[in-house]
């Protein structure tokens, strides 16, 4: 049951059935379904999986990867879920049987060589491949079996994944358990003929971190399985193996993989997981192992001798396993070395480590998979000189906040150890942890990981997932990336949404499923939970904090209506995946938006000063009921997880328990007592302080056509009358009269019709008790030279043009330069980067033809300007070179701008916490009118978003103005 909490507005109960839901379907599996609910026509041939009363046994070659036979018992169990049969599974001689399905390993199933052999399938096109599998319908594959679906792998994890992409077809989710999605019945199921064969994976390692696993995790863990034992991670590896990952960093801070149940390197290794340790996890031993078992000082310049003996003890314990070994050192604890560590040391460490698995592992230690992981200070030594060998792969990060710093260049690309990344959904550290909920939306993630994968860091990809919930879609996103980055175009990431939302939930109301996911992320990526304040969004310029909240509540409804359409059996996992995180946000983003009203208006006097202190208590007590809501879901099935402190944060880290912001109550006048605030300023009339500016509004504009407020508030206990007055009747102020118990808004706007020539500005009186009567000046914005009949652009208003990157009046391509718009990327609406990303720098100056995009705008009056780019956080990626593009009007000299920030750098925490990096620059415009605006690309990697410009306007806020008119 989905239940309803106190939020922005009251929160309709979710009730009523969905229309019939089809079968799901693999996000990567090819157009057209691969598993129908009929047999077709006889011509298709299909394959009949499942009937009302009977499926088709699972036959496999007992001898096959033990990893294989128990992934097919889950396809058994799958199959049973969807149909209700239970079909066998049969690992002895073949038997007569009308009908089979065969799966087995190449060169490891006597089943699958023998049909090889006999020239029943062809595996050619997998043989030898990493992770590759194919499927096909075979007739008389064996003596008394008529038909046979064949799911034959390459190796133990490509016929895994064969087995599970079945699964997927059929109806089964990879988050089915994890995320409680249902299986919805289907009485029949038939498999087209049509073979199927797939290469295998882009990118070979592909996996999560849990990291940061306490609060939430960790009390799971502790509450559902005891730790963090074999059961737990049982769990873990069937997922993986279902979202096509084959690699996991384990829970490390409170946790030791291998030495809290030795059953786990075990089983990961059954299952098919290759495992790993974190970046500063050298030797396949966990943090947490060296304060139970070392001695001494983590610090290999005076305790060499007991690191080695500790080393050497987790790569005996781990050798019989699939492992990359981590190389390398960083302080205890994730710190940095000491002062005195210097490339010398970390050189001899690492010589030192693959000394130890030479001896113990290989002596060719060439052959056994290892990473350097360049993580903060240890890419500072890569840069000052220090180098591994060949063979070890090079883990690049990205800063922790979803931008990479590095990607290989065309030498290192040539590395046999390759290259690869370690990206994040997560984090604890500076300027500030974010842990409780998805705040990177997929198309930040394409936008990043598709520079790195074009740049050929294609060996290993894994993100910090911190808890795993409830990161469950972006981290789906990211493996299926991994696995295949040339299905998933940037233009098809709205489809690729809507088809997860589908296997999800069915057809019905995939699109707009997607599209509240996406809204979601996109509203929480725009500034993360942990570092909204009372003072985020402005309460007095552009509307700014009424429309992020008017978005959230929208945003609630929409959630909540689709809920009202979904059958009670898809409530739990909608609720998770869907509903909380949206609740959860917009209560947070209207209390701090309270909260900040609430001081503003305590200054101001207002009698709605302690409602607000009320009404934020009431938020805040919201906020841990969808927290207690969370947790008691299917009674208590995922209780912890919500557990996430995310409000009270006063520096970096997480607080104890969660905070609320603080608020002010007053001491109310008696008897009726009228003031007055308006737009743009927070001060008030009649002010407590004499000398104060005049009234005044901000311009009414012709072009925007945007109404002015003006707010009549009480600052004492009894209600009182007012009435507004104008001087000029094209003047309107809606509602012109009434009664004030707490405050009333009276909207200002103009009939343009009606004003006469020559008209700057007019005046509005209101009138209240005792005759008191305040004057609010009503200035009017003409241009003296308006735009010409015919131009289409972009019009100042209220000394501002401010315009959104993707709408251009022209994109000029040149030299292979490509324009593409980023749908539904950045703060606002989208934003526009050129392609291809591994294209050289445009050489300086610039030529007058060269690539640019141009904008069209309308400027009343001239003088200087300034242009500020709004543009994604972008990292100096490419050694050597920065991140720069140019700017100008007209047909002046562009101005060259380096928008690359350092990381680390006051500016980088800045543009990582605004999610967006300001850059400045000064021109001079001759005269008013038409004028254009270019955009000149020079180094590859610039994400465009907005372009403000600000002709003497620019009023402060956090997203900026509103997008100007446009003609």
């Amino acid at each position: 049951m989905i239940r309803r909490f106190p939020t922005t507005h009251l929160l309709p109960v979710l009730a009523a059935f969905l229309a019939a839901v089809c079968g799901g379907s693999s996000l990567l599996a090819a157009a057209g379904p691969w598993v129908s609910d009929t047999a077709g026509a006889p011509a298709e041939n299909r394959f009949p999986l499942a009937g009302r009363d009977a499926a088709a046994p699972l036959w496999l070659d007992g001898s096959d990867w033990p990893g294989v036979l128990r992934a097919a018992r889950d396809l058994q169990a799958d199959i049973e879920r969807v149909t209700g049969v239970h079909p066998a599974l049969e690992t002895g001689q073949p038997r007569q049987l009308a009908d089979a399905v065969i799966i087995g390993t190449v060169g490891r199933s006597a089943l699958i060589d023998d049909l090889a052999a006999r020239g029943k399938i062809d595996v050619s096109a997998i043989r030898g491949r990493w992770e590759a599998f194919h499927t096909e319908v075979v007739a008389d594959p064996l003596p008394g079996i008529s038909r046979a679906l064949v799911i034959a792998g390459s190796d133990k994890r490509g016929t895994i994944y064969g087995i599970y992409h079945l699964s997927e077809e059929i109806g089964v989710s990879p988050w089915y358990w994890w995320a409680d999605v249902p299986v919805v019945h289907r009485p029949e199921l038939h498999v087209s003929p049509d073979r199927h064969v797939e290469p295998g994976p882009a990118v070979k390692y592909r996996g999560i971190f849990l990291n940061d696993e306490a609060p939430a995790l960790t009390g799971w863990v502790n509450e559902k399985f005891g730790g963090y034992t074999h059961s737990f991670y049982e769990r873990v590896f069937e997922l993986l193996l279902r979202l096509r990952a084959n690699y996991l960093w384990p829970a490390m801070w409170d946790a030791a993989f291998s030495d809290d149940d030795p059953l786990n390197p075990q089983l990961a290794d059954e299952y098919g997981v290759v495992m790993g340790t974190s970046h500063h996890e050298p030797m396949m031993r966990a943090h947490k192992e060296w304060r139970l078992h070392g001695r001494g000082a983590w610090n290999y310049g005076t305790n060499a001798d007991v690191l080695r003996e500790f080393w050497t003890a987790g790569i005996q314990r781990n050798r019989p396993y699939e492992n990359i070994v981590t190389l390398g050192m960083r302080g205890d604890g994730d710190e940095p070395m000491s002062e005195e560590a210097n490339v010398a040391l970390l050189q001899r460490i690492v010589a030192d480590q693959r000394a130890i698995l030479a001896e113990h592992v290989n002596r060719d230690v060439t052959q056994v998979p290892q990473l350097w992981a360049l993580y903060k200070e240890v890419q500072e030594y890569y840069e000052k000189g220090m180098r591994v060998p060949d063979d070890v792969t090079l883990l690049w990060c990205d800063d922790n906040w979803s931008n990479l710093r590095r990607v290989p260049t065309a030498a290192e690309r040539s590395r046999a150890g390759g290259a690869g990344i370690y990206y994040h959904f997560d984090y604890v550290g500076g300027p500030r942890s974010y842990k409780w909920l998805n705040t990177v939306p997929i198309t930040k993630t394409w936008e990043q990981m598709h520079l790195a994968y074009e740049h050929g860091a294609d060996r290993i990809w894994i993100v910090n997932v911190g808890d795993l919930k409830p990161m469950e879609f972006p981290i789906e996103f990211f493996l299926r990336y991994a696995w295949a980055p040339g299905r998933i175009p940037q233009e098809n990431l709205g489809d690729y949404g809507r088809r997860w939302a589908a296997r999800q939930f069915g057809e019905s109301h995939a699109e707009e499923i997607a599209a509240l996911i996406a809204a979601y992320t996109k509203f929480n990526g725009r500034r993360k939970p942990e570092l909204l304040a009372p003072e985020t969004f402005s309460l007095i310029h552009y509307r700014e904090a009424e429309t992020v909240l008017t978005e959230w509540q929208a945003l609630v409804a929409r959630a909540e209506r689709v809920g009202d359409a979904l059958a009670p059996q898809f409530h739990d996992a909608f609720f998770q995946l869907v509903l909380w995180p949206i609740r959860a946000s917009a209560v947070v983003n209207e209390l701090h938006v309270t909260a900040g009203r609430n001081r503003l208006y305590a200054v101001q006097g207002r009698a709605s000063t302690n409602l607000l202190a009320e009404r934020a208590r009431e938020l805040f007590r919201a906020d841990a009921e969808l927290a207690r809501a969370y947790n008691e879901l299917g009674n208590g099935r995922w209780r912890h997880f919500a557990d996430q402190a995310h409000l009270g944060y006063t520096y970096w880290q997480q607080p104890e328990a969660g905070a609320m912001p603080a608020v002010t109550e007053i001491q109310l006048r008696d008897g009726a007592d009228m003031a007055v605030a308006v737009e743009g300023s927070p001060a008030s009339w009649p002010h407590y302080n004499p000398g104060q500016a005049p009234l005044t509004l901000p311009p009414l504009d012709r072009y925007s056509q945007r109404s002015r407020w003006i707010e009549v508030f009480n600052r004492g206990r009894e209600p009182f009358s007012f009435k507004a007055e104008t001087d000029a009747p094209w003047l309107r102020v809606e509602p012109a009269e009434g009664t004030v118990g707490l405050e009333t808004r009276l909207e200002v706007s103009v009939d343009w019709s009606q004003v006469p020539a020559g008209a700057r500005e007019t005046k509005v009186t209101i009138k209240g008790p005792s005759r008191r009567a305040i004057v609010i000046t009503v200035p009017l914005a003409r241009p003296t030279t308006p735009p010409p009949d015919g131009f289409a652009g972009f019009i100042e208003t209220g000394g501002v043009v401010a315009i959104e990157a993707a709408h251009t009046a022209r994109r000029v391509e040149k030299d292979g330069l490509r324009w593409q718009t980023l749908a539904d990327y950045g703060r606002t609406d989208s934003a526009v980067t050129a392609f291809p990303s591994t294209a050289p720098s445009r050489p300086l100056p610039l030529a007058p033809d060269a690539a640019r995009l141009e904008y069209d705008i309308h400027l009343a009056s001239a003088g200087e300007v300034t242009i500020e780019l709004h543009v994604s956080p972008t990292l100096p990626f490419v050694p050597g070179r920065g991140i720069r593009c140019a700017v100008s009007i007209d047909e002046e000299e562009p101005q060259v701008v380096d928008i690359a920030v350092r990381d680390g750098s006051p500016e980088w925490a800045r543009a990582v916490s605004d999610a967006i990096h300001r850059a400045s620059t000064r021109h001079r415009v001759r005269a008013p009118g038409v004028h254009v605006v270019k955009f000149w690309p020079i180094d590859p990697g610039v994400v465009l978003q907005r372009i403000v410009i600000d002709a003497g306007g620019l009023q402060p806020s956090y997203l900026g103005p509103p997008e100007s008119p446009r003609r």
